[in-house]
């Protein structure tokens, strides 16, 4: 009979850590408590040993007796984290001062183990470093990934406003409480919220989104529940809380929804479960709420148009998406973000000429980034190449890189002016500002020479722009 060897499982280890002790006996219990919680474990009993190995390889993190430190004569901790600041370290003693303990921490140190200890002692440290280890991974695929793609998971901006908020969103989304995105309409807030699901824990549970702005008998019906009679009697119907149990429902403009559903939906959170019916038993609840509005929900509580407690137990996080007109910076990244998609359904490669850019950049965008899309895919639609030229850009994008000066009424808010004086405003600057050549006056103004002759007709300006001509001179 052959007898075939048994070959032992390698073991999976997560981290990295080195021990520097002179003590052999206290390398031995390190080693073993280490290795058994998941860490692949390497010894010395010098500074020269740790610098060699620190220089040749990275370290998630570093056991280092204080007695082998002084005896080099050297700020060991402080030499780790210049070389290597990702490296965390741990100090121990058998015969620490404070002063000795208080420089190691102020140099970098995350923790201090005193001698003697026992292996629990030491699991409990490493479990408190393990978690310490994860986060900074973390962080650092986060920042990795923000370096290669100004983004995070489908949401685009390099703007500093951005890149803080995508910051906040990556630690959000690994947890379940509840958040509350703020913003203005078209800033992206459902696309904020279906990045939270879909980077967190329930991302492969339901998302359902709910318009809380649509008739408060529509709201109530999708949210809670539908009860339709049937021939042997009331049938339930489960609403979209139930819909999205084990996942997440989006409560998109929280803020319209009338008082008598806030103190509904305020007793479903209480009691984590859902009555559908009279005589039906409550179905349980375990659901992420996830809730937007342009409004300011804290204003509305002092007013009493939203509940009080609704707000607080909605508000546990917040985050704001600012306007577009406040991050011109990625005004450029978006557009060439949106151009890339509709290239890709046309099979056509769209750019942007540098005077669109231009005009892109000095509008204000009161429609945030959805007034961005709907004004791309319009120009592409009227574009008759892949370079879109300011001309292809709708008028009213067009129309205040002209700042017409118009007369003002007296009153404190300026007048209302007809579209059709703008218009005849904008054409006059232009003349003046190119010297009356109507040819370069139709280019900049993004429309044809015949359209600008009808134009120069139908408002008169040929009289007015001779006239103003003859004064000048």
């Amino acid at each position: 009979m052959r007898i075939v060897p048994q070959i032992e499982p390698v073991p999976s280890y997560k981290y990295s850590l080195l021990v520097v002790d002179d003590d052999p006996a206290s390398r031995i219990v390190c080693k073993q408590v280490a290795e058994s919680s998941g860490y692949l474990v390497q010894m010395t009993e010098s500074a020269s040993g740790l610098l060699r190995l620190l220089a040749s390889r990275s370290l998630d993190a570093v056991v280092l007796d204080l007695r082998v430190a002084s005896l080099e004569n050297v700020d060991l901790v402080r030499k780790i984290k210049d070389q290597s600041p990702e490296t965390e370290v741990i100090v121990s003693s058998a015969s620490p001062t404070v002063e000795s303990v208080l420089a190691a921490i102020k140099s970098g140190a995350l923790d201090y183990l005193p001698k003697p200890f026992n292996g629990e002692e030491f699991r409990l440290l490493l479990q408190r470093l393990s978690a310490r280890l994860q986060n900074s991974l973390e962080e650092r695929k986060s920042r990795e990934r923000l370096m290669t793609n100004p983004g995070y998971a489908g949401l685009f901006g390099q703007s500093a406003e951005m890149q803080k908020l995508f910051r906040i969103v990556a630690k959000v989304a690994s947890s379940t409480h509840p958040v509350l995105v703020l913003g203005e309409s078209g800033t992206g807030r459902e696309r904020m919220a279906r990045t939270i699901h879909d980077e967190g824990p329930a991302h492969e549970r339901p998302f359902v989104a709910i318009d809380c702005s649509a008739p408060p008998a529509v709201v109530e019906s999708e949210l809670f529940a539908c009860v339709k009679g049937t021939s042997t009697g009331p049938k339930a119907k489960a609403g979209s809380l139930v819909l999205a149990s084990g996942g997440t429902i989006f409560l998109d403009e929280i803020g319209e929804l009338p008082l008598e559903l806030q103190g509904k939906f305020m007793r479903v959170l209480q009691e984590k479960e859902i009555r559908l019916s009279v005589g039906v038993k409550p179905v349980p609840m375990d659901v992420r709420v996830i809730a937007s509005t342009h409004r300011d929900l804290e204003l509305c509580a002092q007013h009493g148009t939203f509940r009080r407690d609704l707000f607080f137990r909605l508000n546990v996080v917040s985050l704001r998406i600012p306007p577009l007109r406040e991050r011109k910076d990625d005004v450029r990244l978006l557009a060439d973000h949106v151009l890339a998609n509709i290239s890709k359904v046309k099979g056509v490669r769209y750019s942007l000429s540098a005077e669109a850019v231009k005009v892109l950049l000095k509008y204000d965008w009161p429609g945030n980034v959805r007034e961005l899309e709907n004004c791309l895919e319009r120009a592409v639609a009227m574009s008759s190449g892949p370079v879109l030229s300011a001309a292809d850009l709708p008028a009213q994008v067009r129309a205040v890189t002209f700042q017409p000066r118009l007369e003002l009424a007296t009153s404190e808010r300026p007048a209302i002016v007809p579209l059709a004086e703008v218009e005849k405003q904008a054409i006059l600057d232009t003349l003046e500002r190119l010297k009356g050549d109507k040819l370069m006056t139709a280019r900049m103004l993004g429309i044809g020479k015949t359209t600008l002759y009808r134009k120069l007709k139908e408002y008169g300006i040929g009289d007015v722009w001779l006239t103003r001509q003859a004064v000048n001179k």
